[in-house]
């Protein structure tokens, strides 16, 4: 054998045995071994692809109450369209996709149903944009509490449009580098709960065709309540997620994931000054605000691509784990002994990860939920997988220390903060993966009970939508649990 070809055949030797390792030392002493080499390029080309579509609801047929705010909300019109979108991720054998959906929520057992539909997927992950002018895809915004508002016809429909999505994705992978980069705007966000802590970081993503530099796709993610158009609003509309990725689309060229962070504490656009292009102030509740803000997210993510910096997306890994969470809040418990809330329950055993199914007639034991967190590795970007709205004192390390006497259960630990665990060099969250429980309150912040914190004469919003009090502590352990074991 000459000697090029020796090498050549040493080089595809060497790029299966790191595609083949699962270990990330392994894979890290395969990439240093194959940049010596100078096969970079050839062995770690990542591919990516971006796909869409339409899940917008018909009107007419049937009531579709609308979620996020109260009962008996319908729809009357469509204004704009609610969207699918995914972005499919190939890095030799290991295949994922991201997907963003523009409703309120969806549930783990829809994510894994739609999982088995797409073999040959190391891992796929649906997110809700947690739009609140959308359907209702939980059941709690009926006609009233005793009806769900969920529509098994519409929830198959976006099943079956998501698989969609990603295999058009899959179709349309092509090698790529990216480059990724990060602003601030605190002035975007609204904080309805104190502590006021704000998560107000935009990542942008932007992945460019490895021959001609052209985009490909852009992966935006912001950490807002899309509930600009407010309760009284009977149009279907993606909120100002849909102005942004327009926003985004028109200036860039190509396809816009957008992905939802952290919200609960709470983030909002209610109540975020907004201004039109003559300086008049803009009302919450319509669409001249939802419009302008949506852009005005899209141009901080402009400002974060402006600075953005390359990316390594290699090695991609991905490492998951369920888990369970007490079912202690007493009206989603009610909700779901009478049927409005249809969700497979599990007998709590004091064990997070293990846990037996519950009759759903049952009322004596304690119960839990079956949910998932996840930890994504894309080279240099570190991701957390996150089920429901987190608060930003649990991913920023800003849990209140000391506690308000007036808290629940104010000697409770502090939990591992989310971004303390992650160690690449940039780091990104998505909220509402795989699942929507509701808020994720720190525990030491819980406040449900008098005397309530900061001297108020009445407990702050946040406690009714959450799981309970556990949810936090289980969450942010398993999460920290998951990343160590892997170092």
């Amino acid at each position: 054998m000459k000697n090029e070809e020796r090498r050549i055949e040493n080089e595809k030797r060497y790029v299966e045995m790191s595609r083949r390792s699962s270990f990330p030392v392994l894979r890290s002493l395969f990439f240093v071994f194959a940049v010596s080499l100078g096969i970079r390029d050839a062995a770690f080309a990542i591919e990516a692809g971006f796909g869409k579509a339409d899940i917008t609801p018909k009107l007419g047929d049937k009531p579709v109450y609308m979620a996020g705010f109260g009962n008996n909300r319908e729809a009357k019109k469509i204004h704009d369209p609610l969207m699918a979108r995914a972005v499919v991720l190939k890095d030799g054998e290991t295949k994922i996709a991201l997907v963003s959906i523009d409703v309120v929520g969806f549930g783990y057992p829809n994510v894994v149903r739609i999982r088995k539909q797409l073999p040959g997927f190391t891992y796929v992950l649906v997110s809700s944009t947690h739009n609140h002018e959308g359907p209702d895809t939980i059941g709690l915004w009926g006609k009233d509490l005793s009806q769900s508002g969920v529509d098994p016809d519409y929830i198959a429909h976006v099943e079956s449009q998501i698989i969609k999505a990603v295999k058009d994705a899959d179709t349309a992978t092509k090698s790529v580098t990216a480059r990724i980069g990060t602003a601030n705007s605190p002035e975007l966000l609204h904080d309805g709960r104190e502590p006021y802590v704000k998560h107000d970081e935009i990542v942008a993503l932007k992945f460019l065709e490895k021959d001609s530099n052209k985009p490909v796709g852009i992966v935006v993610q912001w950490n807002c309540h899309p509930e600009t158009l407010d309760s009284k609003n009977t149009e279907i509309s993606a909120d100002f997620v849909g102005y942004t990725v327009k926003h985004l689309e028109e200036k860039h060229a190509c396809p816009v994931v957008y992905l939802t962070g952290t919200v609960g504490g709470l983030m909002t656009s209610l109540h975020v000054p907004i201004k039109d292009d003559n300086g008049m102030s803009l009302k919450d509740g319509t669409f001249e605000k939802t419009e302008r803000y949506g852009r005005a997210v899209g141009e901080l993510a402009d400002r974060a691509l402006a600075k953005a910096k390359p990316l390594d997306l290699s090695p991609i890994a991905v490492r998951s784990r369920q888990t369970y969470i007490p079912l202690d809040n007493k009206g989603y418990l009610a909700l779901r002994q009478i049927g409005t809330l249809k969700r497979n329950a599990y007998l709590w055993a004091d064990d997070p990860y293990k846990a037996e199914p519950a009759d759903d007639k049952e009322t004596k034991k304690r119960v839990a939920l079956q949910t998932e967190v996840a930890w994504i590795r894309l080279g240099e970007l570190d991701l957390a997988a996150i089920p429901g709205e987190i608060y930003p004192e649990l991913v920023l390390d800003k849990v209140q220390d000391p506690p308000d006497p007036g808290a629940d259960f104010p000697d409770a630990p502090i939990e591992p903060a989310v971004y303390k665990q992650l160690k690449g060099p940039h780091r990104m969250l998505i909220g509402l993966a795989n699942d929507e429980i509701g808020y994720i309150i720190p525990k030491r912040q819980w406040d449900e009970k008098p005397p309530y914190c900061y001297g108020r004469k009445s407990a702050q919003y946040g406690e009714i939508n959450s799981v309970g009090p556990e949810t936090a502590p289980i969450l942010c352990k398993a999460f920290a649990e998951l990343v160590k074991s892997q170092k």
